[in-house]
């Protein structure tokens, strides 16, 4: 009987707490649902509703607890299996919410929700084939939903398969008229263009840009402003984009509260923390392992907060070894991380994301360090205003281009981009083992798809019809990209013979094929960035066009930094005239190709260590100021003392 009574008073204690949380009242409701727990500690119902209460006033460490101990006690209830793995997602703890969405009873119903949710987090995970199933699985279920079709796009983007992803987001486009469909748009096209499905490009274009029109602080979170870097748009319409994402996920952050005025910096070298998804077999960690290595460490502490993953790559193995300091936060939340930042005591901390990809730049909204800089991972404006520097050089970053940019300019003199001189310079591959033909002028282009437009293919088009002794020799992504661009170009009048596929390939294979090229083709509004500097390095001449934004004149930037400034040239008919000129004289040609050779280590885009002490100079003048009490400001580019 006195069980019965106990048990009696913890149900009304836990309908207590089921009224408080109708309220929104969770302090009250979190009383309630322990009340009923001392009563009743086996009742799963009430510590899921204790778990819920607890993520709704913000204490997820709480909720997890009540959660895992909710579905300890009943491993047949989807709801407290859905909520346990939903905290454990939200932490960025992927393979745990696998593991709880795994261990649900089998006789348990799933319904169209749990497949979503579960597809959506093995694509968090990166298991991408398991994630499409499981999509699949929800669909089956209720086949009219946006929010999984889009999810199924992802899933198919990340599998490299840029067809299936683009009609899974022009489905959810199609079934949705708010938040999803301003999500997938930014998607439709970056896909589309990846896979140079241009049927619909004009169309598509025209709706991201109207969104990007009327979007406010509400929805500006769902646009992605990677996808206006490849596209025509002005630098005003990259920091719009910029500032509205920064402000939509930054929202809900407060800053920590600065040091009380009179605070000494405590004595010791600069520390400096870089913040990466990309300290791993990527094309950022190919860039920076060697100024890393060449730093000045009598003078800067370096810190590494890395969400990367754990490839165990010989670069990922250089990156770490290079610094004093490597801190894994990716099992860490946004402000764990900002709040080991500033216990770190850090002078600068420099952002190697941006808008792209797995970046968690806006941790740094809690403002962990004194300067805040952006550098390197994303060509524009943040827009956010807690980055104090956006570091380039004179040319991709002008002085005059301020307005274009939310943070201030800061330049180095010769070249924003680092280059790693111990990078494999193999024998050239034969072209007999690629398939191109011995006694043509090859002219290549190995830039990502969604950089090339139908513009492009006209302007390559003439050269190759002006110059008939030359092919051209093109990264192929995928299937889409081989069947449609064989059909771009059979419609422009070029012989199938004259374009060449190339396969995906692991980097030092792809170095010494690449060195079977004479002149490579570069894009733009989005030139060649990591790409170019590998052309060359392996003394390959890129030609190009600079426009008004960063990513269009990334390239100049680099020919400039190898002695080759007339390759950037006016406009696409000097463009043209130029690529069919060389082509035209091979002499001339292989001049060029011979001062990239001969010159490789003395030229400024490989001199890492003069590089290195180039940028230190810049980090100290920032610091330099704030210790002065100075806002931050432009800093033209001087160069450093040799």
């Amino acid at each position: 009987m006195k069980s019965a009574a106990l048990k009696q008073k913890a149900l009304q204690q836990r309908e207590a707490g089921q009224r408080a949380s109708a309220g929104r009242k969770w302090p009250a409701a979190i009383a309630a649902f322990e009340r009923a727990l001392a009563l009743d500690p086996d009742d799963a119902q009430s510590w899921l509703f204790l778990a819920h209460a607890q993520v709704h006033s913000g204490n997820n460490a709480g909720a997890l607890i009540a959660a895992e101990r909710a579905f300890a006690l009943d491993h047949t209830n989807v709801l407290i299996c859905r909520l346990l793995a939903d905290i454990h997602t939200s932490g960025g703890r992927y393979a745990q919410a696998i593991s709880v969405y795994e261990a649900l009873d089998p006789a348990s119903p799933r319904d169209h929700d749990f497949w979503a949710e579960y597809g959506n987090v093995l694509w968090l995970a990166r298991r991408n084939r398991e994630a499409v199933d499981a999509l699949m699985e929800s669909l089956e279920q209720r086949i009219d939903s946006a929010i999984v079709h889009h999810r199924l796009g992802l899933a198919f983007r990340d599998l490299g398969m840029s067809g299936e992803s683009t009609e899974c987001f022009r489905t959810a486009i199609a079934l949705d008229q708010g938040r999803i469909r301003t999500a997938a748009l930014s998607l439709v096209l970056y896909d589309s263009r990846n896979a140079c499905d241009w049927s619909k490009l004009e169309e598509d274009t025209t709706a991201l840009l109207a969104a990007l029109d009327t979007a406010d602080d509400s929805n500006g979170s769902l646009l992605s402003p990677f996808a206006l870097i490849a596209l025509d748009t002005t630098p005003a319409q990259q920091r719009r984009i910029g500032e509205l994402r920064s402000r939509s996920i930054t929202r809900d952050l407060k800053p920590f509260s600065p040091p009380p005025i009179g605070t000494a910096r405590r004595p010791g070298r600069i520390r400096v923390g870089y913040l990466s998804a990309d300290f791993s077999q990527h094309a950022t960690s190919q860039l920076i392992v060697e100024f890393l290595e060449q730093r000045d460490s009598t003078r800067f502490e370096t810190f590494l907060y890395s969400h990367s993953i754990a490839d165990g790559s010989a670069l990922q193995q250089r990156v770490r070894a290079a610094c004093e300091h490597f801190v894994d936060v990716n099992d860490l939340g946004n402000l764990t991380v900002a709040e080991r930042m500033r216990s770190d005591e850090l002078d600068i901390v420099i952002d190697l994301k941006g808008h792209t990809r797995d970046s968690r730049f806006e941790l740094l909204a809690y403002r962990p360090a004194t300067v805040q800089a952006a550098w390197l991972g994303y060509p524009a404006s943040t827009g956010a205003h807690f980055i104090d520097y956006m570091i380039g050089d004179p040319i991709v970053l002008p002085l005059e281009h301020a307005p274009n940019y939310s943070e201030q300019i800061a330049q180095l003199p010769l070249n924003y981009q680092p280059n790693d001189r111990h990078r494999p310079l193999p024998d050239p591959t034969p072209r007999s083992e690629l398939g191109l033909p011995e006694d043509a002028i090859v002219l290549c282009c190995f830039n990502q798809t969604y950089k090339i437009s139908p513009f492009m293919l006209d302007v390559w088009t003439a050269i190759l019809q002006a110059a008939p002794n030359t092919v051209l020799w093109i990264l192929a992504w995928d299937r889409h990209v081989l069947v449609n661009l064989r059909r771009e170009f059979d419609a422009r009048g070029v012989a199938a013979e004259r374009v060449i596929f190339a396969p995906k390939a692991p980097p030092a294979r792809h170095l010494a094929r690449l060195r079977a090229a004479d002149l490579f083709l570069d894009t733009w509004p989005c030139n060649a960035h990591t790409t170019a500097s590998e052309a060359l390095w392996c003394g390959v001449p890129v030609l190009t066009v600079p426009g008004e934004t960063f990513a269009s004149r990334v390239a100049a930037s680099l020919v400039t930094a190898c002695g080759l400034p007339d390759l950037a040239c006016k406009d696409a008919e000097a463009y043209a005239n130029l690529a069919v000129a060389l082509a035209s004289e091979p002499q001339i040609l292989q001049g060029v190709r011979a001062h990239l050779e001969q010159m490789r280590m003395e030229l400024p885009l490989f001199d890492s260590g003069r590089f290195t002490r180039e940028f230190e100079a810049l980090l100290l003048r920032m610091h330099e100021r704030a210790q002065a009490g100075l806002p931050p400001a432009p800093l033209p580019a001087e160069l450093a003392p040799t």
